[in-house]
């Protein structure tokens, strides 16, 4: 079977230290906005400015991070961001018990932490390539997926005991050990890791700035699948902050139904994520690529019509189980398809671009969209993202003209 096959000894505490980090990242989930709002006393627009500030800010950071990734040896990169988040984070604790924690110091720890992730990403899919063959690389984001919507599913629920019995920065604390952890892990590794790509002679230092977006739009099947992610991505989170006034403020639900709506579903990101293996041996990935990617756009205007009281909470979780399900098999297929139409000498700017752009989308279309929720309600925001959603699916003309090789 393809998810049971061993990737081997390295690929096995990559793994494992992406699981510790990921582990750490969901139990922390929401820990910044609840400090903001629990010690500190922040309003709703200081939270909300704290979360599209710090990743609109890091993600411009980041930009030239992708040449300067590209022309290093991955592997003490990767150790380098996870040792400069496990910094930032720490910093939290230590402010909070010395009484010094203030609103700025979550703004500049929430912009370090989002351009180092991309940084990480970056480095850590160039390294997966050289790491693994190709018929090995959609196994092996599986995996990822897998471990990402296990613990989306775990993380929180933990995260808000640990807050409610040790106190307000626990999480945080535990979110900074994990990237210490992961470090240590990923120094590990061993083994040769390939020559970096040497920079250009002649080549001005800004146009390696932007060579990761030449090679996506103009890759004729990146750029269908680069449109797609953006918009859909965009779509989705811009969408969550008013479907949390919609179900808390509106419906009344309590804060513990509220995080069981959401937290549930993720089981069906899981058995997405690990089904794609088979689904493409049986069917090919262009089939299951289009269909994934047709079927993720097809929950969200659900949100829109959601009725009040256990029918309500029903309607949420059938429409999110539906879309990370969807997106559970889309991702890895996705991801797959990036590493493998990419060449290596150019594979962390183009990495890097990729998330920047997501970042910057993400934080402009939640502002967008909560205007248009101050100006004609959660509702008809909603439903505006959902109509649009179901449009998404047009970009992805093009983008499984080609197949992703992988062996099941």
């Amino acid at each position: 079977m393809a998810g049971r096959r061993s990737l081997g000894r390295r690929f096995g505490r990559l793994w494992a230290a992406y699981a510790v980090s990921t582990y750490g990242t969901w139990l922390g989930f929401g820990a910044f906005p609840l400090l903001a709002v629990v010690v500190l006393d922040a309003g709703p627009a200081q939270v909300a400015a704290l979360a599209a500030t710090g990743r609109a800010v890091g993600a411009v950071l980041a930009v030239p991070l992708g040449p300067w990734v590209e022309f290093r040896r991955k592997r003490p990169v990767m150790v380098a961001m996870d040792l400069v988040r496990f910094a930032a984070l720490a910093s939290v604790p230590v402010a909070y018990l010395l009484g010094w924690l203030g609103f700025a110091q979550l703004l500049v720890v929430s912009v370090v932490v989002a351009a180092a992730d991309i940084a990480f990403r970056a480095a850590s899919g160039a390294f997966l390539k050289g790491l693994l063959p190709p018929e090995d690389l959609l196994v092996a984001h599986s995996r990822f997926e897998a471990t990402t919507w296990t613990a989306s599913v775990a993380g929180p629920p933990l995260g808000g005991a640990a807050i409610a019995f040790l106190g307000p920065v626990t999480t945080v604390l535990a979110d900074a050990c994990s990237h210490l952890l992961s470090a240590l892990g990923i120094r590990s590794l061993g083994g040769e890791e390939p020559e970096p790509a040497r920079r250009p002679e002649g080549r001005p230092r800004a146009g390696e700035l932007l060579e990761g977006w030449r090679h996506i739009l103009r890759h004729p099947v990146l750029r269908p699948l680069f449109l797609n992610a953006i918009a859909v991505n965009g779509l989705i989170m811009a969408s969550e902050p008013l479907l949390a006034v919609l179900l808390l403020r509106d419906l009344g639900l309590a804060p513990w139904q509220y995080g069981l709506v959401f937290a549930a579903p993720c089981v069906g990101g899981l058995v997405g994520s690990r089904l794609v293996p088979r689904l493409v041996a049986r069917h090919g990935d262009a089939r299951v690529l289009r269909t994934a990617g047709v079927l993720r756009s097809c929950w969200s205007l659900g949100l829109a019509f959601v009725p009040s009281g256990a029918a309500g909470m029903a309607v949420v979780m059938g429409v999110q189980l539906g879309l990370v399900a969807s997106c559970g098999v889309f991702n890895p297929l996705l991801a797959t398809h990036r590493l493998r139409h990419t060449d290596p000498d150019r594979l962390a700017r183009t990495l890097a671009a990729w998330s920047v752009s997501a970042s910057l989308s993400i934080a402009a279309l939640t502002a967008l969209w909560g205007l248009l929720a101050a100006a004609t309600g959660p509702r008809t925001a909603l439903a505006a993202a959902g109509v649009l959603l179901l449009a998404t699916p047009l970009l992805l003309r093009g983008a499984t003209g080609d197949r992703v090789t992988a062996a099941v």
